[in-house]
């Protein structure tokens, strides 16, 4: 057993232990080779259901690289443009910013969180996201994708397109625009882009049977099943809605940002090939582009000073002034049903960590000890 084994293990054991999580599945490759691959607990506790290696998880925001990385392969050929504007494939998603027609969000800005677009969990109870009846693409299952872009317009835009960073549905719009541009629908997009391609066969947007899935939990002692719909607590805010049905009901609206599901297997396939240049599905600079800032000096307002972010996730860039065990260079971000990721470049390294329980597994102490333990073991 190597040191990365035994911190890993011992990270996961004392999770199950205190009952922070009931399920996981953690793969760990460092150039090129899979050095660590463990499930552990449940995928379904009340059934006495064991979690194995290739189950199929609900991925929330693990769904935005391979989104981005979809969006970035149309760039790549010459169906999408970064610095053209959305409108140019969605003429009728026009938000206002103070009682005027907003200034154009451009697909870089989709991709960085730099459009003025918000989350409707990120807002207070009654914020203007849930009064409009926006969707956080987590539940409202069968709401289509023309009624959601038609709510989101309608409310105006926090900031000039490009003026700061805040996490959003930007990816949502994107996929939007990922339709117009592909001229089909975004999940056979994905599909042919990117999934095939890798050789992700578990994921997708829809299946369907819940049965297939894991069973997702919500924090507590022990963490109880989901309920549908549900809704977590979040940092005091409006609270993150869930509906767990939506995975299998196709008439709720592709959600770039959060709709899909997908296995660990799957997602590390996806994000080393991000790492290691494009796997053959993205140009070298696309590969690049998800792996380095590209916000300039923009604060990422989640994770604080010394980050930064590139088109897949945030970048650490001082770990110093991040006060953070990370490596710097490390990218990383996680998804509300309860994963972490991160691409370690200089280490040649690649981790994804998705669990069934919300919101520890993306927002607690066991990814944070999961990166401390991956950081120690690959020096």
């Amino acid at each position: 057993m190597t040191t990365l084994d035994a911190a890993l293990d011992d990270v996961i054991d004392r999770a199950l232990a205190d009952t922070r999580i009931v399920g996981a599945v953690v793969q760990v490759a460092r150039d090129g080779k899979l050095v660590y691959s463990r499930a552990a607990g449940h995928a379904d506790r009340e059934a006495g259901k064991a979690m194995t290696t290739d189950a199929v998880f609900r991925l929330s925001s693990v769904t935005k690289p391979i989104v981005a990385a979809t969006a970035l392969a149309l760039v790549d050929r010459g169906d999408l443009t970064l610095d053209a504007p959305v409108s140019r494939w969605l003429p009728d998603f026009r938000p206002t910013l103070d009682g005027e027609l907003a200034p154009d969000i451009t697909i870089a800005q989709l991709l960085t969180h730099t459009s003025g677009l918000g989350y409707g969990f990120l807002q207070p109870e009654g914020g203007p996201y849930l009064a409009a009846g926006v969707s956080d693409g987590l539940a409202d299952p069968d709401l289509p994708m023309a009624e959601e872009l038609k709510r989101l317009a309608s409310v105006p835009l926090f900031f000039p397109p490009g003026a700061a960073w805040l996490y959003s549905l930007s990816l949502d719009v994107l996929g939007a625009a990922v339709e117009k541009a592909a001229g089909k629908p975004l999940p056979q997009a994905v599909d042919e882009l990117i999934l095939k391609p890798l050789g992700m066969a578990s994921s997708g947007f829809y299946v369907t049977d819940a049965a297939g899935l894991v069973t997702p939990y919500m924090d507590g002692a022990p963490p109880r099943p989901m309920a549908e719909p549900d809704v977590s607590p979040f940092m005091e805010l409006s609270g993150i809605r869930y509906s767990p049905a939506r995975a299998t009901r196709p008439a709720s609206f592709p959600s770039g940002g959060a709709g899909m599901v997908g296995s660990a297997p799957d997602v590390l396939k996806l994000l080393e090939a991000v790492r290691t240049g494009g796997g053959g599905v993205l140009s070298a600079a696309s590969a690049g582009a998800m792996l380095a800032n590209q916000i300039g000096d923009l604060a990422v307002v989640t994770h604080g000073p010394g980050w930064g972010f590139s088109f897949g996730g945030a970048v650490l860039k001082n770990a110093v002034e991040a006060a953070s065990p990370l490596i710097e260079g490390t990218v990383s971000w996680g998804g509300v049903y309860g994963h972490s990721w991160q691409i370690i470049p200089s280490r040649g390294t690649t981790v994804v960590a998705l669990t069934n329980t919300a919101i520890e597994g993306m927002n607690g102490v066991f990814p944070t000890e999961l990166g401390a333990a991956v950081v120690g073991g690959v020096g």
